[in-house]
């Protein structure tokens, strides 16, 4: 079995670049062959222009920050973080002056003389990460380091990383399933699937133009129609869905394709009461269907409307715009703009 294949990977100095990627997509395993964890049987790893493919970890100029923080219960604070500084020898004066520096950065200037226990979660994260930082290493590696904490000090520890991210310009490879971690954090997100990259890029560029339908459904939520291709309209493809003709801007990959999948995002659906409603100043596309369910999850109202096919596609809009346009089983209209549609291949294949 192949845990990593074809992936080609560059980490530019100061980027923030988050691997992401469902269980077994080989993220986890890219990550541990730039620490030296895991020998690769083939290909190269250059670490701030040295090769580096089989040096050992503690030549590498790398830090790691874990999940479970991996501290020494038994040192202070301020022990754990002059630890790695200890070990390259460092002079005790430089060492302390160090330990108080990074104790500031990282916003914790008091508890130098505490044991870990005596710290929260999100505070023994800082730690690790101050002991991390604390000996300025090329890259720093983080393996789901926020897995272990709930949701409210994980959005907080998310928010904190991306500040001293920002203050301090390191050079982070960050390792995480949640997407929504991913593009608050990221500077680019590498997506991941069964050992290969499937798209390199910023948060937007990942959303707003996936290049294949496994990476708009995997970032975000999506609608995905699969469609035959009939014709070409000025700079827009003509497609048909369950009988009903819509229009998409053009993709050159898929230039000489008969069926493709069509993508619209929930936000970019308007749904309308009366399925006869006008469609607005410039023709849009329009699908009808019975309203199933009317879910409102904190700011964002969802309408989930199941089409003749079968398929259900949902409709989102902030709940304080949100007005119930019908009860459900209603009959009701979804319209979008031409643009707001992407064209991809109908499979989720990779583009590999």
């Amino acid at each position: 079995m192949v845990a990593l294949a074809g992936a080609d990977l560059e980490l530019r100095e100061g980027e923030f670049l988050t691997l992401l990627g469902p269980s077994g997509s080989g993220k986890t395993t890219l990550l541990m062959i730039v620490a030296g964890l895991i020998q690769p049987e083939g290909g190269e790893v250059w670490i701030d222009g040295r090769l580096a493919t089989y040096a050992p970890p503690f030549k590498r100029d790398v830090g790691m920050v874990f999940q479970n923080y991996a501290l020494f219960p038994h040192l202070s604070v301020g022990e754990n973080i002059a630890f790695p500084l200890r070990m390259r020898r460092v002079p005790e004066a430089t060492i302390q002056q160090e330990v108080r520096r990074i104790l500031e950065v990282v916003r914790l200037p008091d508890v130098g003389s505490r044991l870990p226990r005596a710290l929260s979660g999100g505070q023994q994260q800082r730690i690790a990460l101050a002991r991390c930082m604390v000996y300025k290493p090329s890259i720093i590696l983080m393996d789901e380091p926020l897995g272990a904490l709930d949701k409210k000090l994980r959005d907080h520890m998310q928010l904190e990383i991306k500040q001293l991210h920002a203050e301090l310009r390191i050079t982070v490879l960050y390792v995480t399933h949640d997407q929504e971690e991913a593009m608050i954090m990221s500077d680019r997100i590498c997506l991941m699937r069964d050992g290969h990259i499937e798209q390199i890029g910023t948060p937007d560029e990942l959303y707003f133009q996936p290049r294949t339908r496994f990476a708009a459904e995997f970032l975000g939520e999506s609608n995905v129609l699969v469609c035959e291709v009939v014709g070409v309209e000025a700079s827009r493809v003509v497609v048909t869905t369950a009988g009903v003709r819509l229009r998409a801007p053009q993709d050159a990959r898929l230039r000489d394709a008969r069926r493709v999948a069509l993508m619209v995002r929930p936000e970019r659906l308007a749904i309308q009461d009366a399925p006869t409603a006008g469609p607005g100043p410039e023709p849009h596309n329009r699908l009808e269907g019975h309203l199933r369910q009317v879910i409102r999850v904190s700011g964002i109202t969802k309408y989930y409307v199941g089409l003749p096919s079968g398929q259900t596609v949902v409709a989102s809009m902030l709940t304080g715009d949100a007005k119930t346009v019908a009860t459900p089983g209603a009959r009701v209209g979804l319209t979008w703009p031409p643009d707001a549609g992407i064209l991809l291949p109908e499979t989720a294949t990779s583009e590999r």
